[in-house]
């Protein structure tokens, strides 16, 4: 299995930054890809960033040039990814997951933290 905990969210003005972190512990050998998913109050969980472990990152289009997904993996037993999030607008205001993948296709299998609160004030 693999445990993932979220650290970094809060409150932010308009143009601020934010640095979320997200600690992956576990069987994280297996892990294949990690990224950031947000979900605002009623609307659907959608992907943010993602990252692989051969350093490809992927950005949704909202977040493109203003978000950076990095990783470091520091030993066998645990993986760390962050999201550096600048020029913050209140249409990022969500609850941030972080994910984490082993497998694909039909035999994907992914995990999720509990979420990091995410408020930009206008």
């Amino acid at each position: 299995q693999v445990q993932l905990v979220e650290s970094g969210g809060g409150l932010v003005n308009t143009g601020g930054s934010l640095r979320l972190s997200c600690v992956a512990s576990g069987s994280v050998a297996s892990i294949n890809s990690m990224g950031w998913f947000r979900q605002a109050p009623g609307k659907q969980r959608v992907f943010i960033a993602g990252i692989t472990t051969d350093g490809n990152t992927n950005y949704a289009d909202s977040v493109k040039d203003r978000f950076t997904i990095s990783t470091i993996s520091r030993d066998a037993t645990k993986n760390t990814v962050y999201l550096q999030m600048n020029s913050l607008k209140p249409g990022d205001t969500a609850v941030y997951y972080c994910n984490a993948n082993r497998g694909a296709g039909v035999l994907l299998e992914p995990f999720w933290g509990q979420g990091t609160q995410v408020t930009v004030s206008s």
